[in-house]
């Protein structure tokens, strides 16, 4: 009956995730290190740590909600084991997690965490191997979630070791996707480059970033603009959709070195923007609607 009423919890706290807008799913480790591409990691120990806190696993993330009730009637025979043992009063080895931050994702000991979880424990014993990341992570997020906080940090480190709000209007250069801002450097830089190719000087970073902006960004965010780009990519920011036709361009350059930014552009629109069928349908009914 106990496990029968966690796994009732797990599809309620499920629907009631979804409408609060909260990830009702346990985080995957591996998923989120390598998102945030955590530095050292050391042994801490073991020391009683809070539930509330874990909110991932390392391989166990489709087995329990976020709030670690099972999700499959294929737990039942472990987890009842492990309830049983917690009423004789079984000393149980403790659990072995990852700690991100505050937060922890469980090693080893998942149905361990449950049980304790639905039995209204709020803390349990884990063996701890702690992780450096400059990323916060929290209960309820999202992949989605934690690809924004990294996004956020890179464009804070980006600012401060580059000055890039004094160099260009930030505002006007968002990234969504992960990478992008160490990617934008080495457009500075590549830029940069041929720019000192007719100097017998070398050029400043911060003069080739203003010559970037003004030559390159700008005129192909005026042309995203002129040709409402961003209607077929929800979602999405004219620095994102620079950043793709840049890559697109370099990759048509392979086969044919003489393509313009202008035809890269066009032609990414047409091959990858979420419009294209809709658009078709409408020149169809256009073209033909006449005729009915």
């Amino acid at each position: 009956m106990d496990f029968q009423k966690a796994l009732n919890r797990a599809k309620v706290q499920s629907v009631l995730s979804r409408f609060k807008g909260a990830n009702p799913e346990l985080l995957s480790f591996y998923t989120v290190t390598n998102l945030i591409h955590p530095k050292n990691e050391c042994y801490v120990g073991l020391r009683p740590i809070k539930i509330s806190d874990i909110i991932g696993s390392e391989g166990r993330y489709n087995d329990f909600s976020s709030a670690f009730f099972p999700k499959r009637r294929e737990l039942k025979n472990r987890w009842e084991s492990i309830e049983r043992a917690n009423a004789n009063d079984v000393i149980l080895p403790p659990i072995s997690v990852y700690q991100v931050g505050d937060k922890y994702f469980v090693r080893d000991g998942n149905h361990r965490v449950s049980v304790a979880k639905s039995l209204g424990v709020e803390y349990i014993d884990a063996d701890i191997v702690k992780i450096d990341s400059e990323i916060k992570l929290s209960s309820g997020m999202t992949t989605h979630d934690i690809i924004t906080e990294v996004c956020q940090y890179e464009r804070s480190r980006f600012i401060e070791q580059y000055h890039a709000d004094q160099l260009f209007p930030m505002d006007q250069i968002v990234f969504t996707s992960i990478g992008a801002y160490p990617e934008l450097v080495q457009h500075i830089l590549v830029h940069k480059y041929f720019i000192n190719m007719d100097k017998d000087y070398e050029v400043s970073f911060d003069y080739a970033a203003r010559s970037w902006y003004e030559l390159m960004y700008k005129p192909i965010c005026d042309a995203i603009d002129k040709d409402h780009m961003l209607m077929h990519f929800p979602g999405k920011t004219k620095a994102d959709l620079y950043m793709w036709i840049i890559r697109h361009w370099d990759n048509l350059k392979k086969k044919n070195p003489g393509i313009s930014i202008k035809d890269a552009s066009d032609d990414y629109e047409r091959k990858f923007g979420k419009g294209t069928i809709r658009r078709w349908i409408k020149v169809v009914i256009q073209r033909f609607g006449k005729n009915q």
